[in-house]
């Protein structure tokens, strides 16, 4: 097979267009058929847990991965509509050796996306799909009689996810009015009954999927209506799910937005208080602000930043031990409770640090003074000779050396496109700008493919 279906995130695409029930199939059999041959089913017969969100394609992919793996000799468990978060925990806590996830996150309704994830809920190995790649559609000997799997629901998984996450904090949210943006997604039942049943005053809205209005209009991606709902409800804070829950992103009482790096920074700072901060260190990616990186220096707490991607953060935190990650996006990972992004469990811990100090998430998040910053897309170029061209790095050092400690450059690479991103903060936009003119007006220069 030559086509590659497996991104930085499992396989994801317009259903039914790309992601076809064939498809979906075919990897379901080559991904019980790699981990049973590599050990990981031995000696017990296999079960896997499969969840989706409310995107309606995911109830034919659903079925279409159910058959796979029951074709397999795999037993399935269906966890039904739950955040992505929720199927690794249900993933570690039944003892499955392989869960499924269905979804396509934020993007629109029309997309949807199959991850797999290891036993003990975590990512698969890159080097496993690679072989599931591979070992897509070729003939196999297949289980007969009573050796295919069987298949049964597992009803109650709202209220175990639901129960763990209220697990993790140990102060109630009594007194705390909450607006919660479902996305229309994953997280429409879970996540208000979590933030409910640990004391707080629950506003939900978008929280009434119809299988087709997922993202639309609504959640991490769209924060104009939880901004609206939170001053007329006259809320304490509001919350933005995305589709499958694993990021979030808030606003607070004055309905003004509150990014991912801030948050981060609440929960750094808190982790840090109390001795949960692991080598008192936050991993942050190398688009986090530098207003978030100047405020965890002033505060003693070291930032450890890696590439773009909450796979790299992930890594990163597995390899050294760290225990809080996150990016700008609002993806963070609180790796004592979780092993992925987790949006209401973020969302919980925010409020548990708003109840602890009895201080306004305006007041917590103020601790991050953000910079502006500039985003510039430069297309058709040669991406790949961004650190190699001479009168580039002339430029970028000279750029550099004008803003000092004011300011930083960051040129990138696209991972799927020939283009590359130059993103510059300053004391002020207009600088920012200027400087991302300039250096965009280099590269387009020196790296052009015509």
């Amino acid at each position: 097979m030559t086509q590659k279906h497996f991104g930085t995130d499992g396989v994801r695409g317009l259903a039914n267009g790309h992601l076809t029930a064939e498809l979906a199939l075919d990897l379901s059999v080559a991904a019980a058929r790699v981990l049973a041959e590599h050990g990981e089913f031995e000696g017990h017969r296999p079960f896997a847990v499969v969840g989706r969100d409310t995107r309606i394609s995911g109830q034919f992919l659903e079925a279409a991965v159910v058959a796979g793996l029951a074709s397999a000799g795999v037993d399935v468990v269906l966890l039904g509509v739950l955040p992505t978060p929720g199927v690794a925990f249900l993933t570690d806590s039944l003892g499955a050796d392989l869960g499924v996830m269905l979804s396509a996150s934020h993007n629109a309704m029309p997309d949807n996306g199959i991850k797999f994830l290891a036993r003990g809920g975590v990512k698969l190995a890159d080097a496993d799909e690679a072989e599931i790649e591979r070992r897509m559609g070729e003939d196999w000997s297949r289980p007969l009689g009573g050796d295919v799997g069987r298949v049964r629901s597992h009803p109650t998984a709202v209220d175990e996810y639901a129960a763990h996450l209220d697990s993790t904090i140990t102060r109630s949210l009594e007194g705390l009015t909450v607006v919660l943006d479902c996305a229309e997604g994953a997280a429409f039942e879970a996540g208000p009954r979590a933030l409910r049943e640990a004391g707080a005053t629950v506003i939900a809205i978008h929280d009434r999927p119809d299988g087709l209005n997922i993202n639309d209009g609504c959640g991490s991606t769209y924060l104009e209506p939880l901004r609206k709902a939170v001053i007329e409800h006259g809320a304490d804070v509001g919350f933005a799910l995305d589709g499958d829950a694993d990021r979030c992103l808030a606003v607070d009482h004055r309905g003004e937005v509150v990014d991912g790096d801030q948050i981060l920074a609440v929960l750094a700072l808190g982790m840090s208080e109390t001795g949960h901060l692991a080598k008192n260190t936050v991993v942050a990616t190398v688009m986090s602000n530098l207003g978030f990186v100047n405020a965890m220096k002033a505060a003693g707490v070291g930032v450890r930043q890696t590439k773009v991607g909450d796979r790299y953060v992930l890594e990163a935190m597995r390899v050294s031990g760290y225990s809080l990650g996150g990016e700008q996006s609002g993806h963070v990972i609180m790796s004592e409770f979780a092993t992925t992004g987790d949006g209401i469990l973020t969302a919980l811990h925010v409020l548990e640090r708003m109840a602890a100090t009895g201080r306004s998430l305006e007041d917590l998040a103020g601790v991050v003074q953000r910079l502006p910053q500039v985003l510039v897309n430069v297309p058709d170029v040669d991406k790949s000779r961004v650190d190699e061209d001479a009168v580039l790095a002339a430029a970028l050092a000279e750029e550099e050396a004008m803003l000092g400690d004011s300011g930083r450059v960051l040129l990138r690479q696209s991972g799927t496109e020939p283009l590359v991103r130059v993103m510059v903060e300053a004391g002020t936009h207009e600088e920012a700008q200027a400087v991302a003119d300039r250096l965009a007006d280099v590269v387009r220069r020196q790296l052009s493919l015509g």
